[in-house]
């Protein structure tokens, strides 16, 4: 825990996490156009807006490379800190590699927040890093009017055990590797000052495990479930391998106080976009309020994988493309 004195530093952000994220609609449109025939050794690139960049080496390794950084999700620095750098790691863990280092990116207000505090999101990234066996090498900084943290991280993986989110088949379970409803409860933590921990136990740990499950078990798609929400992150899967996908909501486990958050109305904008967003390609007889906690905008979440990972609950399964590309049930 931190060491200097509280601050509340959730009031100097406008928004929390990843529901900061650029829609992903309008992101879409944004890229479009931008993505050039390069040399077959980029394995993946912007094409299906994948969780990170894979070069080939050689046969036997290819590099991972993805950057990811947000504004704060919760008050304590350290904590903050530790779930930046556990989400940044997560993109490595989701195309199946090991992080192997990254390099801290920082935007502080250094004329309104203490340097201590600076300090202590530092040393709670270091600290998640070594968990991971993941070294950190320095990083940039810039004098910034709103408290931005997160990392640029490097890894390897056999080019032919890679997860990506563009190699999902019809015919396979769905598995989530964590509960969802982080963002309501960081939006009410926001709001009204409660602490969480379940929140941030979830959100500190790290995807090494689900990762290399899931590869083991021969899984080829998988992506990690943030900003864009379970319906959101599922969409963009199922829709660049050419596959439907069917969801149970009474399978989909969430994190406790999550649904109370939700009643209360500790809704942000980011996850109704996401709805908006799927909801052209959505078929579903749930209420509204389950699927806004399918599209809550999470922070660090666990990983959507195609395929059974041991201990995580199976919430689906894909089929052939129909009309509806995602189906709540």
């Amino acid at each position: 825990m931190s060491t200097v004195a509280p601050v509340r530093l959730t009031g100097y952000a406008h928004g929390g996490g990843c529901a900061c994220k650029i829609p992903p609609g309008e992101l879409e449109q944004i890229v479009q156009g931008l993505v050039t025939a390069t040399s077959p050794d980029l394995l993946v690139g912007l094409d299906d807006g994948d969780d990170a960049a894979v070069v080939r080496i050689d046969d036997h390794e290819a590099l991972v490379s993805t950057a990811d950084f947000f504004t704060p999700v919760v008050d304590d620095a350290y904590d903050w800190g530790r779930i930046a750098a556990a989400n940044a790691l997560s993109d490595v863990y989701a195309m199946g590699g090991r992080p192997v280092v990254a390099v801290n990116l920082v935007g502080w207000p250094r004329d309104v927040l203490p340097m201590e505090l600076l300090r202590e999101v530092l040393r709670g990234g270091l600290d998640v890093s070594r968990l991971a066996g993941c070294h950190v090498g320095g990083g940039h900084s810039i004098d910034d009017p709103e408290p931005k943290y997160g990392m640029a991280v490097t890894g390897l993986v056999d080019p032919e055990r890679l997860l990506r989110n563009d190699a999902a088949v019809a015919g396979l379970p769905i598995s989530l590797t964590k509960p969802l409803g982080v963002g309501v409860l960081n939006n009410r933590h926001k709001s009204t000052g409660e602490v969480f921990p379940q929140a941030v136990a979830s959100m500190v740990a790290l995807n090494a495990d689900a990762g290399r499950a899931a590869v083991d078990g021969g899984a080829r798609a998988a992506t990690d479930v943030t900003g864009f929400g379970l319906l959101g992150h599922l969409f963009k899967m199922a829709r660049a391998s050419g596959v439907s996908a069917t969801i149970d909501a009474a399978a989909v486990p969430y994190l406790d106080g999550a649904r109370d958050a939700l009643r209360d109305g500790f809704v942000s904008g980011g996850t109704r976009r996401n709805l908006d967003w799927v909801r052209p390609h959505l078929a579903s007889t749930a209420f509204e309020a389950e699927l806004l906690l399918l599209a809550d905008a999470q922070t660090s979440g666990g990983l959507l994988v195609v395929g059974e990972v041991p201990g995580a609950p199976v919430v689906g399964e894909t089929t052939a493309r129909g009309d509806a590309v995602i189906t709540v049930r």
